[in-house]
């Protein structure tokens, strides 16, 4: 047996034991890695600036925690201490008031009546309740475990960042490929991370905002519902619609119909016409020009489905893992047929 076969065997064993030792840890640090690579190139950025790798690792965690965690332990926190404070009482009464409001709809529109009553009668509001007050248990519960799930998510990404040159050196070393086909691999894929990740921070914190900001002037959480709404526009299609209806039939519920088509008007046309239809695309174009280091071609319906099934899948870390996963893909199908093209030019 050659050496060569050898070592591969027990690298092979030794990986299976390593994936066992660390299994608790792999999707925190398959995400921190992630993460590590679509923001490779603001990390060196910020390291010319600012003369040392230690601090601008330093920066990017701290900005890390601050756009995604921070906001995240907020809504958990925040929805937790809500749900344990619910006055059933309350809620069965604004159920009723619904009710009476669906009774007084016109005729005119009774298809819309009739829609309305069949859901509101398969609703029972006891056992929504109690739901709701389970529910506030298991966040307050859980939220631990989820803090640490995201402490350890910032500890990878630190160390990822910091050795991320001397990492990536190691592991281009080991692929049985050509230098330059190693560099145009990860090259690619981070590009096209790069892009997909900075323009949907960019875009949810942007609709964020503006629908968080809007909704003070009605005496709402303008954080926390502007937070929610932001993760809300991850989801393609329905996206911020999640958050703005529920908001505008309960302001209609409570009387205020004149609130109700302001809210949902401005999210439509402010939020969804104009933020996602025409602000996104130039963001996008934007990032893709003056950020990346080299502008990648995107498919956006390509895009668009990986990131469904990536959410679909992993949850909210299918963002990243999605598109990443299908370029990565994509990027060495490419080399492939490049050596399958090689080869068969080769053979006499």
């Amino acid at each position: 047996m050659k050496p060569v076969y050898f070592l591969i065997a027990i690298a092979i064993v030794t990986i299976f034991f390593m994936v066992e030792l660390f299994s608790p840890f792999l999707k925190a640090m398959f995400v921190a890695l992630l993460l590590a690579v679509a923001t490779n190139s603001l990390t060196f950025f910020l390291e010319n600036r600012l003369k040392s790798r230690i601090a601008s690792t330093s920066f990017m965690t701290l900005g890390l925690a601050g756009i995604f965690f921070i906001p995240v332990m907020y809504c958990i926190f925040s929805f937790a201490n809500a749900f344990k404070g619910i006055d059933q009482k309350l809620l069965i009464n604004s159920f009723e008031k619904l009710k009476l409001w669906v009774e007084n709809i016109s005729e005119d529109f009774h298809f819309l009546k009739d829609l309305l009553n069949q859901i509101l009668e398969k609703i029972d509001v006891g056992q929504l309740a109690q739901n709701i007050i389970s529910t506030g248990a298991y966040l307050g519960k859980n939220s631990a475990s989820f803090m640490m799930d995201m402490v350890m998510i910032l500890i990878f990404f630190f160390f990822f960042t910091l050795y991320a040159q001397s990492l990536s050196t190691y592991v281009k070393g080991l692929l049985p490929i050509k230098k330059d086909d190693s560099i145009i691999l990860f090259s690619e894929s981070s590009n096209v991370m790069t892009v997909v990740l900075y323009s949907i921070l960019v875009t949810a914190v942007f609709e964020g905002f503006l629908f968080g900001f809007f909704l003070t002037f009605y005496r709402y959480d303008g954080l926390l519902f502007g937070v929610l709404y932001g993760f809300a526009s991850l989801i393609p299609v329905i996206g911020g619609a999640i958050m703005w209806v529920p908001i505008a039939i309960y302001e209609a519920v409570t009387g205020s119909i004149t609130n109700a088509i302001v809210i949902a008007a401005y999210s439509i046309l402010m939020i969804s016409i104009f933020a996602d239809t025409f602000a996104k695309p130039i963001i996008i174009k934007y990032i893709n020009q003056k950020i990346v280091r080299s502008p990648t071609k995107i498919n956006e319906i390509l895009i668009f489905f990986s990131i469904v099934a990536g959410l679909s899948t992993f949850g909210f870390w299918g963002m990243i893992i999605g598109p990443a996963t299908v370029t990565f893909f994509i990027s060495i199908m490419h080399l492939v047929k490049k050596y399958s093209d090689e080869f068969k030019e080769n053979i006499p």
